[in-house]
């Protein structure tokens, strides 16, 4: 297991400026994603902790060791690309034993990591086959066995979902996961995949034009946002503008309670995030329930398990996701329950 640190680093490409006083703290055996969309710096990012680049300013640690000038060869990192990669005329067992083949590591060994290593990726059957005979998955599994056979200290992933379809993407997910765990290795995956990050990782570290946004858990980063770019990046529809008053947030629409203003004084102009799904939508009013507002469906999406709606409060619409069990129709009036614990306040960015 090896703790990575990045320190205020910095990386340009002439007076282009990629990366920006970047700051993560990767503790051993955690798995983080990088996330962000594309052209944000994440692949710099994972091209120069493994040494493929040196960072222009700032620096990268292994274990509380400087590695920023060591070269690729010398950093015992493992890197899985999006593209396999794999030699089409090598047959699976000789494309996952060529990083040990070419260190001569002795025949003994290699034999042996080669059994183990096949079983953990299930790919024993398909020892003898090339990769043009093998599924998408079945590729993957074999660039992942071949970088996990050379025992890396860190392993780094970059994109190695993207070329699968959706339902093998979540088989994969679990798998890497489980692999993960199983190795307890320090794991660096790069991603543009709001769910495949959350669902694979420690820690998510998002990124803006070169910039680190917020380094937090998955559950951090969903449910309590530092900013509006990163709430909007997770998917979050219901952000409004709001004043914090005594215990409570003066919105164009009503005046709400609020479970916890934070750090937010009385007369702080805030944004607030409603989550969709966490917001109750009643045919009928309840008597003494917190921030009920009365609306009027505008529209209503169907998407199998869910019904997506936009219910007009006054002047204002807000975006309610509903368990389809049943569809509303457009102008249907209904009650609208925002509870108080999930009202999350964050700073108002001007300019």
């Amino acid at each position: 297991m090896t703790q990575v640190q990045l320190n205020a680093v910095r990386k340009e490409f002439g007076s282009f400026v990629a990366l920006e006083h970047i700051d993560l703290d990767i503790q051993s055996g955690e798995l983080v994603a990088l996330l962000g969309p594309s052209g944000c710096g994440k692949t710099t990012t994972l091209r120069m902790i493994s040494g493929l680049d040196n960072p222009t300013n700032g620096e990268i640690l292994f274990d509380g060791n400087d590695v920023s000038d060591v070269p690729v060869r010398d950093r015992n990192v493992g890197m899985v690309f999006q593209r396999y990669a794999l030699f089409p005329h090598m047959s699976v067992e000789k494309n996952i034993t060529f990083g040990l083949r070419v260190r001569d590591i002795p025949a003994s060994e290699v034999s042996e990591r080669l059994e183990e290593i096949l079983d953990i990726v299930q790919l024993t059957a398909f020892r003898d086959r090339f990769p043009a005979q093998l599924s998408g998955g079945q590729m993957q599994r074999v660039a992942i066995a071949r970088t996990l056979i050379t025992k890396p200290s860190v392993l780094m992933m970059d994109e190695p979902l993207a070329n699968l379809d959706t339902n093998l993407r979540g088989e994969m997910r679990r798998f890497i996961r489980e692999l993960q765990q199983r190795f307890n290795i320090t794991t660096i995956f790069v991603t543009h995949d709001q769910v495949e990050a959350m669902e694979l990782s420690d820690r998510v570290a998002v990124l803006f034009d070169g910039r680190l946004e917020q380094f937090d858990t998955p559950d951090g980063i969903y449910h309590r946002p530092d900013k509006t770019s990163v709430a909007k990046f997770m998917g979050a529809s219901n952000i409004i503008d709001g004043v914090v008053g005594d215990g409570g947030l003066k919105t164009a629409f009503a005046d709400l309670s609020i479970g916890d203003g934070g750090a937010f004084g009385a007369g702080s102009q805030v944004k607030a995030m409603v989550r969709s799904e966490a917001i109750r939508l009643l045919k009928e009013p309840e008597a003494g329930a917190q921030n009920q507002l009365s609306g009027t469906i505008r529209t209503a999406d169907f998407f199998g398990a869910t019904v997506s709606y936009v219910v007009q409060v006054g002047d204002y619409e807000l975006n309610v996701d509903e368990h389809s069990t049943e569809m509303l129709e457009p102008d249907t009036p209904v009650y609208l329950q925002l509870p108080s614990d999930r009202i999350w306040l964050f700073p108002d960015e001007k300019g």
